[in-house]
């Protein structure tokens, strides 16, 4: 019997939770360097923040606003399980919010999804063929749904691979795979 998304969930979490803080920046940094190479001028990037553990996208951020690219952040909202979204012009503003993920509260300049070239989502795992596979509450599933159209980046550690994924219906795949170890999926 193959494996289900929450066995998945269960062994790609702890997988995940061995490598040390050092190990995660690290492949992190690589991750990001890899990801200003599939950005192109002046798009508008939609990029999650990072809580601990997962890649750490502060690296990423700091080099868009750097370079003047607009950076649009999302606010999870778990009364009706949707992302709202922010231009960020600082990563100062950032404070924990739901979940502990680092988000503008009180700071909101507020964005559309219409506005939006490239979004870089976080991934607990992913295959070869573009699936991705969440933390399992949907705000992702249902924003994409809603923005067909954008170009999607999954950002992920290597560890973070399995061999197949179980894609349901409304899984969206993505467009672009990066982990440490370069772009290791692009939709032809």
């Amino acid at each position: 019997m193959s494996e289900g998304k929450k066995e998945i969930r269960d062994r790609l979490r702890h997988i995940k939770e061995m490598q040390t803080p050092e190990e995660r920046f690290e492949k992190s940094r690589a991750i990001c360097r890899h990801l200003m190479g599939l950005i192109s001028s002046g798009e508008t990037v939609m990029v999650y923040t990072s809580k601990e553990k997962e890649v750490n996208t502060v690296p990423l951020i700091t080099m868009l606003l750097s370079y003047g690219y607009p950076v649009i952040v999302p606010i999870i909202q778990s009364d009706d399980v949707s992302l709202r979204l922010s231009y960020l012009e600082d990563m100062m503003v950032l404070v924990p919010s739901t979940f502990g993920v680092p988000e503008p509260i009180g700071n909101e300049i507020p964005a559309d999804g219409v506005d939006v070239d490239t979004i870089i989502l976080p991934m607990l795992g992913f295959d070869r063929s573009g699936g991705r596979i969440g933390y399992g509450a949907g705000y992702y599933d249902r924003f994409l749904a809603q923005y067909p159209d954008l170009r999607k980046i999954g950002i992920a550690f290597a560890c973070q691979e399995v061999d197949s994924l179980p894609l349901d219906p409304h899984d969206v795949v993505m467009d672009a795979i990066v982990t440490e170890e370069g772009v290791v999926y692009r939709r032809v």
